[in-house]
Formats: C-alpha cells, sequence, structure tokens
C-alpha cells in the first residue's frame, strides 16, 4: 500500500480497552515487503493545542477533497500501529506531496532521527 494513503480501520485505544474505527495514515514504506503497514492515528480538528508531533489538515486547504476526510483533522505522529491490510475497511484518499515533506520532518522528530 502506497505511504501516504488515507485509510478508514478500527484503532485501538492505547490502553487497549476497546477500539473505534477511524481514518489513519499509511506512513511505513510504499516498498514495504509484506502485507503489514504502519498507521498514524487521525483526529477531527477542534481547536485544540497541537503538539509539535501533530500535522493539521484543514478542510480550507485547496487540496483537501483528495484526502477524503469529512472535516478539519489532526494526524498525530506520535501514536502508530502496525496492521495487517486485510483488516483495513477501505481508502479514502491521500495526501499531496507538499504534506508528505512535513510528515516526514515530524515523524523524524517524533522519532529522534
Amino acid at each position: 500500500m502506497k505511504r501516504g494513503t488515507l485509510v478508514l480501520t478500527s484503532f485501538p485505544f492505547t490502553d487497549l480497552s476497546g477500539q473505534k474505527v477511524r481514518p489513519a495514515l499509511v506512513v511505513s514504506r510504499s516498498d514495504r515487503p509484506g502485507s503489514d503497514v504502519v498507521i498514524a492515528f487521525i483526529t477531527t480538528y477542534r481547536g485544540q493545542a497541537l503538539l509539535a508531533t501533530d500535522m493539521l489538515i484543514e478542510n480550507s486547504h485547496p487540496r483537501f477533497a483528495q484526502t477524503g476526510l469529512k472535516r478539519s483533522s489532526v494526524i498525530k505522529l506520535d501514536k502508530f500501529v502496525t496492521v495487517e491490510t486485510s483488516i483495513l475497511l477501505g481508502e479514502l484518499g491521500e495526501l499531496a506531496e507538499e504534506w508528505m515533506r512535513q510528515i516526514a520532518e515530524k515523524l523524524r522528530y517524533a522519532l529522534e532521527l
């Protein structure tokens, strides 16, 4: 699956007490072998303070429609999970290259690379 693809999936709570269907961003390499992908959690933006590891995707951006998201959203680049692609519920869209460059910077910061 291509890096930068937005998907819909069941995402576990960090305490593993349950899960919720949410959009997520594929952050693993597009050429990764096997059928697992690493995805990052996405939540609706409601004016909350953003962390250095958060990426805001605003619905006013000219390329927002290609994301498949319904509202301005925050990609939480410090909340990941590795999943088998067969459990993904579908693809929503993709992020523009300009956003993916910012994602790469925030991932380097989040992981101290």
